[in-house]
């Protein structure tokens, strides 16, 4: 008679902590985005930070690899891969589908700026996210969605990322997010060196070369960001910081940040600080903003955190509804052209908002019902 040996239950995880005050910094962050692409007159003190909000793109990056880290980075090779793909795709994929639908008035310029094959190529490449691989065709028909395309080749490799063997020393995890910068870095600073598009002015915004295009729109480039974002969640379970110096951290990394938004960004090239020249500031923010203190209950005020749950909405809606709006001459029309572009700001925050409570929220739900995971459900995060 033989026995069969009980196959040992699935490990029950803990639901991490919140981290409300980095739900607050995407609230920033998507505003400071919306307010790059459309820039109002007299921003001030702001103007720096608006004038290169582009910047703020590749920390979203950062924030995603670390988020995804924090929250999943102990599972290993227990992490079901089928129910970590549903979560992201029930999340991000029926708003960007939503978003694309809203912006079919937006083929016709594509129809017209481009020749009838690279149109077809884009209107069967995008709606599969397929858009970030090729450069000419990343920005098609919704501009700013080939981060989405970027970050779903990130998200498929997360799985086996986390199975890799990551340091365990705080001092290794922190040379290895140096290097990780450092690498990610070396394509953009190639381009500076060897200028293959022979270009006889600087790289700014409007360059739109398929090299330059292939470091600004494709997912390769911002391989690196991500990373660092994973090292970074290691980095935070493995060095145990109080209260006072996760403050400290904020503060400090804030005050740089400022400073050299206020100093050196007109003098740094472009293309660094599209590649992510800026990362290690960021990540020592993000990682002072992962405890509880004064700073971090800024970035935990109510209405930061209303519109931060809604970034994602923010940030994939913005571009083509601001353009459809003005297109349209609604505001003109019902007389409020006076209080624009302050209006069409507020009309998009609040669309990103009933957005995530009436549509992205209730068809997430309804897929997860649908395909539910395989994996036990998280234990409450301990007190």
């Amino acid at each position: 008679m033989t026995t069969q040996t009980a196959k040992p239950p699935a490990p029950i995880y803990a639901r991490k902590p919140q981290l409300p005050a980095l739900t607050g910094i995407r609230t920033l962050l998507a505003l400071f985005i919306v307010l790059f692409h459309f820039t109002p007159p007299h921003m001030g003190l702001l103007y720096p930070f608006i004038d290169n909000g582009y910047v703020f793109v590749s920390v979203f990056f950062l924030i995603s690899g670390y988020v995804l880290t924090y929250n999943y980075g102990d599972r290993g090779r227990n992490l079901n891969k089928r129910d970590f793909w549903m979560a992201r795709v029930s999340r991000l994929y029926p708003v960007y589908l939503l978003v694309l639908f809203i912006s079919l008035p937006m083929l016709r310029d594509e129809w017209y700026a481009r020749s009838h094959a690279e149109f077809w190529r884009g209107v069967v490449m995008t709606p599969f996210l397929f858009q970030g691989f090729s450069p000419t065709l990343a920005t098609f028909w919704n501009t700013v969605a080939w981060t989405l395309s970027c970050e779903a080749v990130l998200y498929i490799a997360f799985p086996w990322l986390i199975r890799a063997p990551w340091p365990k020393t705080p001092g290794r995890l922190i040379l290895l997010l140096l290097m990780l910068w450092s690498l990610g870095l070396v394509p953009h600073s190639l381009y500076l060196l060897i200028n293959p598009d022979h270009l006889a002015g600087h790289v700014d915004r409007y360059t739109s070369t398929e090299w330059v295009r292939f470091l600004k729109f494709t997912p390769l480039p911002y391989l690196g960001t991500f990373l660092s974002g994973v090292t970074l969640a290691k980095l935070h379970y493995a060095l145990p910081m109080s209260a006072r110096q996760r403050l400290a951290l904020s503060a400090v990394s804030l005050a740089v940040i400022c400073a050299f938004f206020y100093t050196f960004v007109s003098k740094t090239p472009y293309l660094l600080m599209h590649g992510g020249l800026l990362t290690p500031l960021f990540a020592a923010l993000v990682l002072g903003l992962s405890g509880p203190h004064l700073i971090t209950s800024w970035f935990s005020w109510r209405p930061l955190l209303l519109v931060g749950e809604s970034s994602y909405c923010l940030y994939l809606i913005h571009f083509n509804l601001y353009q459809l709006l003005h297109r349209s001459h609604v505001l003109d029309r019902l007389h409020l052209a006076s209080l624009d572009p302050w209006l069409s700001y507020v009309i998009l925050v609040a669309a990103s908002v009933a957005v995530f409570k009436w549509y992205e929220n209730p068809v997430r739900r309804a897929i997860l019902r649908r395909f539910p995971p395989a994996s036990r459900p998280l234990a409450p995060a301990a007190s």
